[in-house]
């Protein structure tokens, strides 16, 4: 199933989930709160896991590929990235757990300052289903083959259920060469 339209499926059902729920009850509030805090640590593990597993595995294979400028930075010119997969990896599950932290840090100030409960009960759900259908865990918890959608360097989805526009990462040899000539980038990130 596309992963857009069970994002969406959950989320209608979570609403009326939560419509149903009688947030006066402070019981109610406790277990809504439980779940959060469990689905919020699930997650978490989840990417230390991945994290550990990326660190045990240690591959230093070589990885190369062209960057589209970043217009906010003010960048206009395309950067030639160089890493490996594992610094490459760690940085994808280094951005996914900064993720969870943005979040959390929303939903506490929702909850405790706007008194707000309905969203701890929609992001009981999306974490964990996101962390477990991110490439980087699919990789390495799931053992999949990083072939096709999976291939690094990950395209990033658009908002419209497609993969990027014309700002996409370019992996082929042509734009490495060029990038290469170009002296835009090449340094090895750390």
């Amino acid at each position: 199933m596309n992963p857009a339209i069970s994002n969406l499926a959950i989320m209608l059902i979570m609403m009326q989930v939560s419509k149903k729920l009688n947030f006066e009850d402070p019981n109610v509030v406790f277990y809504v709160r439980a779940a959060f805090v469990t689905a919020t640590l699930f997650t978490l593990g989840v990417y230390f896991y991945t994290k550990s597993i990326i660190n045990r595995k240690n591959d230093l294979t070589t990885l190369k590929f062209v960057t589209p400028p970043n217009a906010m930075a003010g960048e206009t010119e395309e950067k030639l990235e160089v890493t490996t997969v594992k610094d490459y990896d760690l940085k994808q599950v280094e951005a996914a757990i900064k993720g969870v932290y943005t979040s959390l840090a929303m939903m506490a100030f929702m909850h405790l300052y706007m008194k707000y409960t309905n969203p701890l009960v929609m992001q009981s759900i999306s974490p964990v289903k996101s962390a477990l259908e991110s490439n980087i865990v699919q990789i390495h918890v799931f053992g999949k083959a990083a072939s096709g959608d999976l291939k690094r360097p990950f395209k990033a989805a658009s908002m419209f259920g497609g993969f990027g526009g014309q700002d996409t990462v370019k992996t082929d040899k042509h734009s490495i060469e060029q990038a290469e000539k170009a002296g835009n980038g090449g340094v090895k990130q750390e």
